[in-house]
């Protein structure tokens, strides 16, 4: 069989990040920035659709790369049902699931899987996600809150998370991801603290009800929040605001940018030094509270994603959590090859490509608490 060349791509808010591997060697990768001006005239993000494509396919050209000569497509997924970790196929049904009109909260990352199964029906390749944002392995035990209307779930940071405890297995331990037991701490704009027991996401603790980070408002008390969300100062939107985009460092701050903060830690800013270390000791207990699921035993802790590379708060996390296990620090993003990895492999016959259709058809009982209870599901929002 010949060389295999994947199209990855992983669309944010403001930017296309893109990458072409020939099997597991890259040998193109941009990210094209979008101006607030360009990105004005779309009122929903599906809109989007034929200025990103437009985009993507001219930086491709330009830089030597025909789309004809694609033998494949990757894309980060977007706000996806309840699924296991790896690669699942890009259909019609997925695409009308993710463009649903009552989805109120719409990722960009959606629009690369649209594009992929453009390219799908036009060149006839096989396309697909791997590692979704609605990935959800969380055992029963874990799922139970004390309100059974809202049990835990998980969220977000599978595709990062999975593939740096993947590549500290193989490359720090020697061993097998299977045969390991890891908490990874994916710290950005968002977070994401998932427990990796055996190669399943057994545990974790989404932003929403833990930590808080540069622009979320993390975990609050429930009578607090009720009040709040019942005073009348706010609509559904501007509440879910202050919780989602502008909670967190920015409220208390005025900025999410941890360089700025630090000088201003530097500079004698003593308020901003108390913020910032409650970010990372919020982290830090979220880590610990993981721990307590398998009992203390973790073979390492990872922290990971772009706030990783301040040494100021991956060494107030360490000093907090060492008494685990060993420490990681990984920082950045591994998201492009492991996006371009986790394709190869169906490509080869490695990994199964799974069935959106059957993931659909079987969602509530992968996040069902127990045999008979059905699982909430929130009202459309308008």
């Amino acid at each position: 069989m010949g060389t295999h060349r994947i199209l990855v791509m992983n669309l944010g808010s403001t930017s296309s990040k893109i990458a072409v591997y020939d099997d597991d060697k890259e040998v193109f990768n941009e990210t094209l920035r979008h101006t607030t001006e360009e990105l004005a005239p779309f009122g929903d993000v599906v809109e989007q659709f034929d200025f990103r494509k437009d985009k993507i396919f001219e930086s491709l050209e330009k830089n030597g790369i025909p789309v004809d000569s694609l033998t494949a497509a990757v894309s980060r997924g977007g706000n996806i049902i309840a699924c296991p970790h790896g690669a699942i196929g890009i259909d019609q049904a997925m695409i009308d699931y993710l463009t649903r009109p009552e989805d109120m909260a719409k990722h960009p990352s959606l629009i690369g899987s649209m594009i992929a199964y453009d390219l799908h029906k036009d060149k006839g390749i096989p396309v697909c996600i791997y590692d979704a944002i609605g990935t959800d392995e969380k055992i029963p035990l874990c799922r139970v809150s004390g309100v059974p209307e809202l049990p835990h779930f998980t969220v977000g940071h599978t595709l990062n998370t999975r593939a740096m405890a993947i590549k500290c297995a193989e490359e720090k331990l020697g061993k097998k991801f299977e045969e390991c037991t890891f908490i990874v701490a994916h710290l950005g704009g968002g977070s994401a603290i998932r427990l990796y027991k055996d190669g399943v996401n057994i545990d974790s603790v989404n932003d929403d009800e833990g930590n808080f980070t540069p622009e979320r408002g993390g975990g609050v008390g429930a009578k607090g929040l009720v009040d709040l969300c019942y005073s009348g100062k706010y609509s559904y939107k501007e509440a879910m605001k202050l919780f989602h985009g502008k909670g967190g460092l920015i409220a208390h701050l005025g900025t999410a940018d941890a360089i700025e903060i630090e000088k201003m830690i530097e500079g004698g800013d003593g308020y901003a030094a108390i913020v910032y270390e409650a970010m990372a000791l919020n982290v830090a207990k979220d880590i610990a509270k993981l721990a307590a699921t398998v009992c203390g035993k973790v073979d390492r802790i990872i922290l990971t994603g772009g706030i990783s590379y301040s040494k100021y708060v991956s060494d107030y996390i360490k000093e907090h959590v060492e008494f685990i296990c060993p420490v990681e620090v990984m920082a950045g993003e591994y998201e492009m090859e492991a996006l371009a990895a986790g394709c190869l492999r169906v490509l080869k016959g490695e990994e199964a490509l799974q069935d959106f259709g059957e993931i659909a058809a079987t969602a509530k009982d992968r996040i069902r608490i127990y045999p008979g209870v059905e699982p909430y599901t929130a009202p459309a929002r308008k």
